[in-house]
């Protein structure tokens, strides 16, 4: 008899982008690998869902949006949710801004084009507790440092 566990829905990953379509992609992605997948278009959107009482295993959280940017929406999501799991996504590769995400709160910081496997292994280390970073970053000894593979041209 064949085991359905393959299958099974692993867990609740909410994407907060203010591109559709960066959204849909995600989406897709994160289905792939069996996750429940919940969408928000800003970060105000995103903190009405966590009010509401709707609390993922883990968030991925776009850094430039209008209105309210990632870092302030990271701020907020820690301060109702302390124990969230919080990775940015950026097309920005900026050691700054890298440090300053994980200073307030961040498990990871994914650089854009972001693709499947370097997204799945991403979310599977946060979920599994390790920090998620690209490479070369100065940072803690318990954070893993990941490149995505798209970005190794610049080496």
């Amino acid at each position: 008899m064949l085991s359905t566990d393959c299958h099974r829905v692993k867990s609740t990953v909410l994407v907060v982008d203010d591109s559709q379509e960066m959204r849909r992609y995600l989406r897709l992605l994160l289905e792939t690998d069996s996750y429940m997948v919940e969408t928000a278009s800003d970060g105000i959107e995103a903190l009405e869902r966590v009010r509401n009482g709707s609390v993922p295993s883990l968030v991925l959280l776009d850094m430039q949006m209008p209105g309210m940017n990632g870092l302030e929406t990271l701020c907020s999501l820690r301060t109702l949710c302390p124990e969230l799991k919080v990775i940015m996504c950026s097309a920005v590769d900026d050691p700054s801004k890298i440090n300053q995400a994980v200073s307030l709160g961040a498990q990871g910081y994914l650089v854009k084009p972001i693709q499947y496997l370097y997204l799945s292994a991403a979310i599977e280390r946060c979920l599994t507790g390790q920090r998620v970073l690209p490479s070369g970053q100065a940072l803690p000894a318990n954070v893993v440092p990941m490149r995505s593979p798209a970005r190794h041209y610049e080496n």
